[in-house]
């Protein structure tokens, strides 16, 4: 490599689909960093330690999706409170003294996602589903809402994993039978962590009046459900909004350029996607 040639890259398995490359490669070409590169690697667990230990000192940081986001805590030298809240990390970070810190931008992401649309602040919410994302899904509206939290859930373990996480994130959380989901889509903030086709049955069920839906998908887009909340004028922030978002932060780290091209990075999945 060129001298003051950087690399980042995204982890993970399966790993093909992601966008990530896209994203922060035209962040490179808005900032002007004509020397660093960003690739994607298949890794699993069993394989992450020997990634890491096998980087040079050209290497910036990785963005890490699952199954790897808390099999890499051990490995790191320190985690942020807000990946720590959580116990994920989607985020590394290589200091100059060699150093591993890990941070997670999925939910600073989601709250900037949220802002973007005119969202700061709600009375109440609901979440659909209980997986991994909800988690981080809990997180940020423990920062944004100001009463209840309602997830809606399919078996009683994950509704005890929830009621953890809301006391962990000192969040009001509220748990509910996902066969009383259509309840969710009256409150003020929806967000689905669901995985495609999960909440398609629930787009019959739309209020009159629909508040404002956070869908984390973005293949397929829209969602049935997402599509049929936009015709009924409610608002809609999707699964794009969070990756570009929280992709951001990830580029103002790794570069330590602030802030991050939102514009050209949309613009790059917008593009990426629409070819698939």
């Amino acid at each position: 490599m060129t001298a003051g040639a950087r690399r980042a890259a995204v982890l993970g398995s399966p790993i093909a689909h992601s966008l990530s490359p896209e994203l922060h490669r035209a962040a490179y070409a808005a900032l002007g960093l004509d020397g660093w590169t960003y690739d994607r690697f298949e890794t699993d667990e069993a394989a992450l330690p020997g990634f890491l230990e096998g980087l040079g000192p050209e290497w910036a940081g990785l963005s890490l999706t699952m199954p790897l986001k808390r099999a890499v805590i051990p490995l790191l030298d320190s985690v942020s409170e807000t990946a720590a809240s959580v116990e994920a990390v989607n985020t590394v970070v290589f200091t100059e003294d060699g150093r591993r810190v890990g941070d997670n931008t999925d939910i600073p992401g989601m709250v900037a996602a949220l802002r973007e649309r005119g969202i700061e602040r709600t009375d109440s919410a609901a979440v659909l589903g209980a997986g991994a994302t909800a988690s981080s899904a809990l997180a940020a509206l423990a920062r944004i809402c100001a009463g209840e939290i309602t997830v809606y859930v399919r078996s009683e373990a994950r509704a005890a994993e929830m009621r953890e996480w809301g006391d962990r994130l000192g969040a009001d959380v509220r748990i509910a039978a996902w066969d009383d989901a259509a309840e969710a889509l009256r409150a003020p903030l929806v967000i689905a962590t669901t995985p495609a086709g999960a909440t398609d049955a629930l787009a019959e069920a739309l209020p009159d009046r629909p508040g404002a839906l956070f869908d984390v998908l973005y293949e397929p887009w829209p969602t049935r459900l997402a599509a049929r909340w936009s015709e009924a004028g409610g608002a809609l922030v999707g699964g794009l909004d969070l990756l570009v978002h929280q992709a951001v932060l990830q580029v103002e780290q790794m570069t330590g350029r602030a802030p991050g091209p939102l514009a050209a990075m949309r613009e790059a999945g917008e593009r990426a996607l629409a070819a698939r």
